[in-house]
C-alpha cells in the first residue's frame, strides 16, 4: 500500500490520513489471508515505522516548544516504545504464527490510543503554536523524513537526535531485508 501524496495539506491533515490509513490497514489484516493478510501486515508495519519517525523528528521537537507540549511529548513516546515493542514482535513472528492475532489485537489498542491522545493532545497544540505556512514546512519536512526512514520498528530509537543518527542505517538495513524478503516471496 503506497500512501497517497498530497503537497497541498499541512503535517496534521497529513498525520490525521496516515491514522485512517493506519486503521484501514488493520481492519483489512483482521479479515485477509494468505499472500494479502502477508502483504497487508508488511504494508502496516511500514507505515508505523516512517509515521512515526516523522512525528519524532518533526512533530514532537515542535510540540515540546508549545505550552504543556514537554509533558504531552514524553506521554506520546512512552506510547510509541510500547507499540514499537509489540510491532517488533509481531515483525518476528509474522502474520502466520499462532500468537499473531492476540499480538495483533493488543497493538492495535495501543495504536489507536496513541492515534487519539495525538489528534486530542498534541494536534492542537500544533495548530495553536504555528501558522498554516509552518505547518505546511512541517509537513514537507515529515514526508522527507519518511522517505528515508526504517522501515521496521527500532524500540529504543524514539527522539529525534537518536532517528537522525541511528535512523539511516537502520533504514538502509531495513530496505535491504524488505527487499530480500520480496524476492523470497516470488
Amino acid at each position: 500500500m503506497a500512501t497517497t501524496t498530497r503537497t497541498d495539506e499541512d503535517v496534521v491533515a497529513l498525520l490525521v490520513r496516515q491514522h485512517g490509513e493506519i486503521r484501514s490497514l488493520f481492519i483489512t489484516l483482521e479479515v485477509a489471508t494468505g499472500k494479502l493478510r502477508e502483504d497487508t501486515f508488511r504494508d502496516l508495519v511500514r507505515l508505523l515505522a516512517i509515521h512515526e519517525t516523522a512525528e519524532e523528528e518533526i512533530v514532537h521537537p515542535a510540540v515540546r516548544k508549545a505550552s504543556g507540549g514537554q509533558e504531552v511529548v514524553e506521554a506520546r513516546l512512552a506510547e510509541e516504545h510500547s507499540a514499537k515493542e509489540i510491532l517488533a514482535e509481531l515483525d518476528e513472528l509474522g502474520p502466520d504464527a499462532e500468537a499473531f492475532d492476540a499480538k495483533l489485537a493488543q497493538l492495535r489498542e495501543a495504536v489507536e490510543a496513541h492515534a487519539e491522545h495525538e489528534e486530542q493532545e498534541e494536534f492542537p497544540r500544533l495548530r495553536a503554536e504555528y501558522d498554516e505556512k509552518k505547518l505546511r514546512t512541517m509537513a514537507k519536512a515529515a514526508r522527507a523524513a519518511e522517505a528515508i526512514a526504517p522501515t521496521h520498528p527500532h524500540p529504543g530509537v524514539e527522539t529525534a537526535a537518536e532517528n537522525l543518527l541511528l535512523g539511516p542505517p537502520a533504514a538502509i538495513m531495513d530496505r535491504a531485508r524488505d527487499l530480500i524478503r520480496e524476492v523470497l516471496r516470488r
